[in-house]
């Protein structure tokens, strides 16, 4: 779907908010095979302001200037990042308060980070669905971190013993994906 509002009608103190479907690539240049933002993002000169890998759905924002692209993605302005994240297993206390003190990765310990459990949230249908498995029961969490490492939450996850099986960011700072379809994009003022 093509942004709801035109290019030239955008002012310099707006954001693009996109609602980034499952299996897209987090990049404007297409990949053989793999659909990319220019499938959804009909506005010239916007870029992403952090990544989703492909298997992760949700919040991107996008931005025509440099300099506040840079400070919503560099970690050291530790802007909040919320996900939802389906779990395979049942979180344990211990599990919980692991993932809020901080795990260790293979790259280095991880910032504190804030985790609750959520009821199963009210979100669209995946494509394709996640794996179940009878015997394992899922459950649904949400982290806020304010790092952008590669694949982090489902590392972090993974290291708790939660293995993430299906991961929705669903803001980043002042932003939210409320209200957005996957694949819709709004505009939204620089907060």
């Amino acid at each position: 779907m093509a942004a709801k509002a035109g290019g030239a009608g955008h002012a310099a103190a707006q954001v693009l908010l996109l609602n980034k479907p499952y299996g897209v690539l987090c990049q404007f240049t297409p990949e053989a095979g793999r659909r990319s933002l220019a499938d959804f993002v009909r506005v010239k000169d916007v870029y992403p302001a952090g990544r989703l890998d492909a298997d992760s759905e949700g919040l991107v924002v996008l931005t025509a200037d440099g300099a506040l692209q840079a400070r919503i993605a560099d970690p050291r302005h530790k802007l909040p990042k919320t996900y939802w994240a389906q779990v395979e297993g049942t979180p344990t206390a211990t599990a919980l308060a692991a993932l809020a003190r901080g795990v260790v990765l293979n790259d280095g310990p991880t910032r504190p980070a804030q985790v609750r459990a959520l009821a199963p949230p009210d979100v669209w249908d995946r494509d394709p669905p996640i794996r179940v498995r009878r015997a394992i029961p899922t459950a649904w969490l949400e982290i806020v971190i304010a790092e952008g490492r590669n694949r982090q939450v489902r590392r972090m996850t993974a290291a708790a013993g939660l293995p993430t099986l299906r991961l929705i960011r669903v803001a980043v700072g002042p932003w939210a994906l409320a209200g957005l379809a996957p694949g819709e994009t709004r505009w939204a003022a620089v907060l």
